[in-house]
């Protein structure tokens, strides 16, 4: 055979295995998210390459402007701080912790987790966290993006793809962040998202379902695996947009009727002419009346599965 001939096969060769690795490795990309927790767990899925390109495009013309869920006074004083709340991956987990001043002598409050929006743990995310904690709570704001935060849709798409990549660690940190209230000693433990922490909010449910007592989810991605929604114990109250294009009615209903034949406690309220974000603490997607709704409803749910009241 000549040199010719030989070098020729080579090169289509070396251009075949070239095409098959790229090809694995958006594959990989795409199904990252949907790894295992570990052996012998359910299959999580968290959301696709294509749900974060669905909630990117209703981002599209946004900016993380502060709106009146983050302008809002909390209905008592509060105090803050900084604070290490566990170890993932072998790095330190820092969260935003917002309590009453003036608790209750002799009683411990319950406690919440609060998962940032796709802009990351800014400024108005820590607001509804001195909000929730006015209401009554321990509340521990996560931060999923390691630090960063995101000032136009571009860099959020790609800290929210980043963080769905790294499933294990964003579980990790959400565990943690449990662990953390319950060393607090918070006796009951909910947790709340927006957007893509709506998503999270759902996740948290299931990947800690003796340890949740109550969740939240504005317009969260549904989790469509029925084998992993069967571990949810704790009761669920979503809130969605009837104009949200990345979260459609119809994907509301289907998680809904799922949640209803495995006997699970679901309330959904779908707002109509309300699109996606429209009751996140940053944006410009803000509908006031769905959105004070929506709180209303939360601070309600809260109050029945939390303080018993």
């Amino acid at each position: 055979m000549s040199r010719t001939i030989v070098l020729a096969i080579l090169s289509v060769t070396l251009g075949l295995v070239a095409l098959g690795a790229r090809a694995l490795g958006a594959r990989a990309i795409e199904n990252q998210a949907a790894k295992t927790a570990g052996a012998g767990q359910p299959e999580i899925v968290v959301a696709s390459l294509s749900d974060l390109d669905r909630m990117a495009a209703e981002h599209q013309h946004d900016r993380p402007a502060a709106t009146p869920a983050a302008t809002a006074a909390p209905a008592q004083p509060v105090g803050t701080e900084e604070v290490d709340f566990g170890e993932v991956q072998g790095k330190p987990v820092r969260g935003y912790l917002a309590r009453p001043r003036t608790p209750p002598a002799g009683a411990h409050l319950p406690g919440l987790i609060v998962i940032h929006e796709w802009w990351g743990l800014n400024d108005n995310i820590k607001a509804v966290t001195r909000r929730l904690a006015g209401e009554g709570y321990t509340a521990l704001a996560v931060d999923l993006y390691g630090g960063k935060v995101a000032d136009n849709p571009d860099a959020a798409k790609q800290l929210a793809g980043a963080a769905m990549s790294n499933r294990d660690g964003a579980l990790a940190t959400l565990r943690a962040a449990h662990d953390y209230l319950k060393q607090q000693g918070a006796p009951k433990i909910g947790v709340i998202g927006w957007c893509f922490g709506g998503g999270w909010s759902l996740q948290t449910a299931l990947e800690v379902p003796q340890g949740i007592d109550a969740a939240v989810m504005y317009y969260g991605q549904p989790e469509k695996d029925r084998a992993r929604l069967e571990r949810l114990r704790a009761p669920l109250l979503g809130l969605f947009g009837a104009d949200d294009k990345s979260i459609p009615p119809a994907a509301v209903h289907e998680l809904e009727a799922t949640l209803k034949q495995l006997g699970k406690t679901a309330d959904f309220h779908i707002y109509d002419g309300a699109g996606h974000a429209f009751a996140n603490p940053s944006g410009t997607n803000y509908r006031p009346a769905a959105a004070e709704d929506a709180w209303q409803r939360t601070v309600a749910f809260f109050k029945q599965h939390l303080k018993g009241a």
